[in-house]
């Protein structure tokens, strides 16, 4: 089912979705912050195929700039989060409605940077919700499962539980959160998050995080390399394909407003694995595949405070949240994909 809308005297095609028998909300003019990463990267293409691609403008920082299709096929501008002014005069040029703001330092990046990240990740954040506030923006901004920590329930963690995370990447999450929530509820900003699992994606390297050797390990794959997982044996955690992550992001953001309880810090949830599981479900396809442990850790340490699953059943009533991939799924196509990819 399609409905047509039209916007700026233009008309785009929207696939409609319904929650509940409820029309969904309605995104016109969207900026993607970020929008070069590895998230923000595909996100804003996405974007672009439902909403049209003037109606997406993508976002970057000097130094990050768009290249090849992100910048030929729509609107970009500067928009550091670190310069409030900068994003007001962005959202007023382009009449920006939701703003994606995806601007953070990673896992691993963030230890070694920690006023760095918190620079971009919370005073950053302030800009954007000041700025949404006085422009009536909506605005998402992922939160992570690095929002959690040692004392949280690790199998089937609860969508309201104790985080107390102790990396400076956590502990700016969980100020997101509350910080969105609390514009929120005292300024009426429409803030949403998920919390992210890791997330694997063939099309953008990852930048730095924990979960990063679950992309890694395909890359090696495909080029017939032994992998070297920093990762120790039996460490789960929560994963995730990233076409289910654009869905989620983009689903969260058209739900109705009226059905949702908890606004920020939905639990989202896909698949959970160790290093020997992702290892095992690729020597499916590639028999002659080798992995050994050589364990960073940082990153285990890291690895260690996360949940193992996350229990995401209020996504799934409150906006009707649902996963696509599991992990033999994810394997054949991302060594489908990578295999086309590392070819050219």
């Amino acid at each position: 089912m399609h409905e047509l809308f039209e916007f700026d005297k233009k008309v785009v095609i929207l696939q409609s979705r319904k929650l509940n028998n409820q029309p969904t909300q309605l995104m016109r003019n969207i900026l993607v912050i970020g929008s070069t990463g590895q998230i923000g990267s595909e996100l804003t293409r996405e974007l672009r195929k439902n909403y049209g691609n003037e109606h997406v403008v993508a976002g970057y920082i000097l130094g990050a700039e768009p290249t090849g299709e992100l910048k030929e096929s729509g609107p970009s501008a500067m928009a550091d989060v670190t310069d409030g002014a900068m994003i007001a005069e962005v959202v007023k040029k382009y009449n920006i409605d939701t703003i994606y703001n995806l601007a953070a330092l990673l896992s691993v990046v963030a230890e070694a940077k920690p006023r760095l990240a918190w620079k971009i990740g919370i005073d950053g954040l302030f800009n954007i919700l000041d700025v949404a506030h006085e422009n009536k923006c909506a605005v998402f901004t992922p939160s992570s499962i690095g929002s959690f920590g040692l004392e949280t329930p690790h199998d089937l963690t609860p969508q309201d539980t104790i985080q107390r995370p102790r990396t400076i990447y956590g502990i700016s999450k969980v100020t997101t959160e509350l910080l969105s929530d609390y514009y929120h509820h005292k300024y009426g900003v429409d803030t949403r998050s998920v919390r992210f699992p890791g997330i694997i994606s063939y099309v953008t390297p990852p930048g730095g995080g924990t979960t990063d050797y679950a992309v890694d390990i395909y890359y090696y794959a495909v080029r017939g390399e032994k992998f070297i997982c920093p990762i120790a044996r039996n460490t789960r955690m929560d994963m995730m394909y990233m076409p289910d992550a654009l869905r989620a992001a983009i689903e969260l953001m058209e739900a109705n407003p009226d059905k949702l309880i908890h606004h920020n810090g939905f639990n989202v949830a896909a698949m959970s694995f160790d290093p020997e599981m992702i290892f095992n479900s690729i020597k499916k396809h590639k028999p002659d595949f080798e992995m050994e442990y050589q364990v960073d850790p940082l990153k285990q340490s890291i690895a260690e405070s996360w949940p193992d699953m996350m229990d995401d059943s209020c996504a799934r009533k409150e906006w009707g949240w649902h996963h696509e991939y599991n992990l033999p799924a994810m394997t054949k196509d991302m060594l489908e994909k990578l295999t086309i990819k590392l070819a050219k």
